[in-house]
C-alpha cells in the first residue's frame, strides 16, 4: 500500500504539483483574512480543472468553475466595494442559513442527476456531495462569514476519501491539509470576529 503512494506520488504532474503548491498559499492567506488569497486561489484553480478532467471528476471541475467565478467575484468584492473592504468577519443570518441550504440541497440533487444521467461518472453521489457543499462554503467565504469554514471542511472531509479512490493523492494530501488549516482559520476568524465587538 505505501508503495503504491509512493509510486502515484512519484508519477504526479506538475500541473498537479504547482496546483498544490497555490492552493496551499491561498488558503494560508484566506486564513489570514489576507484578499491576495484569490490570486493565488485562481492559479490553483485553472491548473485544477485541467487535472481533474483527466480523472473524470466532472462535479469537482463544475466545483473549480465555480471556485473561480467565486474568487474573482470575492477579490473584486474585497478590493473595490469599500463597504465590503470594511465588512467585518460575522455569522450567518437566517435568511443566510436558507440560501446556504439552497445551495447544498439544490446543488447537490442538481448535480447527481446530471452526472448520473449525462456523464460517465463512477461516484456521482460523492462527487455531488463534495461540490454542492464546497459551493455553500465558497459563497460564505466571499461574504466573510464564518459559517465557511464548517461547510468547506463538510466537503473536505468526503473529499479525501473521493480523491484517493481516484489516485489523485497529492490532491488529497493537499485537502487533508485544508481541513487542519479550516479548524484553525475557524478558530482564528472567531478571535478576530471577538475583536471586532470590543
Amino acid at each position: 500500500m505505501i508503495e503504491h503512494i509512493v509510486t502515484a506520488f512519484q508519477q504526479t504532474s506538475w500541473l498537479e504539483r504547482l496546483a498544490v503548491v497555490f492552493g496551499i498559499i491561498q488558503v494560508l492567506l484566506s486564513k489570514n483574512n489576507k484578499v491576495s488569497n484569490y490570486f493565488f486561489g485562481i492559479l490553483s484553480i485553472v491548473l485544477s480543472m485541467y487535472v481533474l478532467f483527466g480523472a473524470k471528476l466532472y462535479a469537482e471541475i463544475a466545483l473549480n468553475m465555480y471556485y473561480l467565478i467565486m474568487s474573482i467575484y470575492g477579490w473584486w468584492y474585497w478590493t473595490t466595494n469599500k463597504v465590503a473592504k470594511d465588512r467585518p468577519i460575522s455569522r450567518c443570518s437566517k435568511e443566510e442559513r436558507w440560501v446556504v441550504a439552497c445551495i447544498v440541497f439544490g446543488g447537490f440533487f442538481l448535480f447527481y442527476f446530471v452526472l448520473k444521467g449525462v456523464t460517465d461518472s463512477d461516484v456521482p453521489m460523492w462527487d455531488a456531495w463534495v461540490t454542492a457543499t464546497a459551493w455553500a462554503g465558497m459563497w460564505l467565504l466571499a461574504k466573510r462569514k464564518i459559517e465557511n469554514w464548517i461547510l468547506l471542511n463538510i466537503s473536505n472531509f468526503f473529499a479525501v476519501p473521493l480523491l484517493i479512490h481516484k489516485d489523485l493523492y497529492l490532491f488529497a494530501a493537499l485537502t487533508s491539509f485544508l481541513f487542519v488549516v479550516a479548524i484553525f482559520g475557524f478558530l482564528k476568524w472567531t478571535r478576530i470576529m471577538r475583536l471586532q465587538q470590543n
